[in-house]
């Protein structure tokens, strides 16, 4: 047997201080049981259960075989980036120039350097729980303090004027607004965003707007960008989106943020010391999924039909287990029940001790909100079939009732 050396590295106090990702976690436990041979229904998945088009696939072939495979520039093609103004034209009303575009790879690269490009040690940014997982750690890393205000449930995870108001001090630099968001699937609307953008130009308080589940709503409500409401918000607002979601295109990695033009450069110098360009066959998938309206608008509909009749069966099922607490959201993949009274009801002191005694005992992955900031809640991917969904509500509610 061979001794073990014992080593004096040690890490970055930065990476030490990282909070190891939920979701990444309980798929990994997932993943260990169904290795094992056993069934496993994992609701975690974070991504549409669509393969990525045909014409999409078919663009990034041209693109191999036209030999664009060579690096590109570090903010992305400029083709690419003509298309995503253009969408925002079409989609959003709101015009942007080249130089206030970065094509990343992937959207979560895009919030990761936007934090860097702005966040100086110290300063505070303002994170509505429930949240997705990475923005703490983001800020964190930039040397930021997040600093969490509660969405409450009565208000369907939203924040108002007046909580905002009570978190901000001198050393406030930015808001995250997540519409529609990870993990609720609720969204803000019009009026209530003009009222927190309000506060925020009062404050020269920077908005970084992820909407990257644009296109999955399912309501008649609009989807609506803060920072079209006023050209004073649109100067001060960072939007960040990709074609992860819309297009089922979560391997390709790409995303990429619009803002003002001092932001959006020191973003892409960053990039071209972190990651140089991303992928270039991705980037020209990407031009095609936004060229080809025809195909995107059949797309969208049918990813919206199915997630409907997803949603509008599992809430129904979810919401009639013993002790479950839930509103149905507006958008996204997601449900994020309150499921703290069915844990106590099944004799556990956490909500996360119930999901690991569900997982090992029925074989169904769920993500514990504490992951997000709400320890009381959990959050289940509709990212998968009817039948699956199906099956995932009849385990929850066989495992629910057999411990009470």
């Amino acid at each position: 047997m061979v001794e073990a050396i014992q080593t004096k590295i040690e890490l970055s106090d930065r990476v030490k201080a990282l909070t190891p990702s939920s979701t990444l976690a309980i798929s990994a436990k997932a993943k260990e049981l169904q290795a094992l041979g056993y069934d496993v229904i994992s609701l975690g998945v974070g991504e549409p259960d669509f393969n990525t088009p045909t014409y999409i696939l078919d663009a990034a072939m041209q693109a191999m075989q036209a030999g664009n495979t060579k690096y590109t520039p570090s903010g992305g093609i400029i083709e690419l980036k003509q298309a995503i103004i253009d969408k925002f034209k079409v989609d959003n009303n709101l015009v942007y120039h080249p130089d206030e575009v970065i094509v990343t790879t992937g959207a979560k690269f895009a919030l990761y350097a936007v934090f860097q490009a702005i966040i100086n040690k110290g300063d505070e940014v303002v994170i509505p729980t429930p949240y997705w997982v990475s923005y703490p750690e983001h800020v964190k890393i930039a040397g930021g303090e997040p600093v969490f205000v509660d969405g409450l449930e009565e208000n369907n995870f939203k924040i108002t004027k007046e909580q905002l108001e009570s978190v901000i001090t001198d050393r406030t630099k930015a808001l995250i607004i997540n519409s529609p968001s990870n993990p609720t699937g609720m969204m803000y609307s019009k009026e209530e965003l003009a009222i927190l953008g309000e506060v925020c130009l009062q404050h020269n308080i920077i908005i970084i707007s992820d909407e990257i589940y644009e296109k999955l709503i399912y309501t008649e409500e609009p989807h609506i960008s803060i920072a079209a409401l006023s050209a004073e918000l649109k100067a001060q607002t960072i939007v960040i989106n990709g074609v992860s979601k819309s297009h089922a295109m979560t391997g390709w990695r790409i995303g990429y943020a619009v803002g003002p033009q001092m932001i959006i450069k020191a973003m892409t110098n960053l990039a071209s010391h972190a990651t140089s360009n991303p992928t270039t066959i991705a980037q020209y998938a990407a031009l095609e999924a936004y060229h080809n309206q025809t195909e995107n608008d059949r797309i969208f509909k049918e990813m919206k039909h199915v997630f409907t009749e997803r949603l509008d069966t599992f809430y129904e099922l979810i919401k009639a287990i013993p002790g479950v607490k839930c509103e149905k959201p507006n958008g996204a993949f997601y449900i994020f029940p309150n499921v703290k009274e069915t844990a106590i009801l099944n004799g556990f002191n956490t909500v996360d001790e119930w999901v690991t005694a569900l997982l090992e005992e029925e074989k169904v992955a769920l993500i514990p909100g504490s992951g997000f900031g709400n320890p009381d809640h959990v959050r289940l991917s509709y990212a998968t079939s009817m039948d699956v969904l199906i099956e995932a509500a009849t385990r929850i509610k066989r495992f629910v009732k057999s411990n009470q």
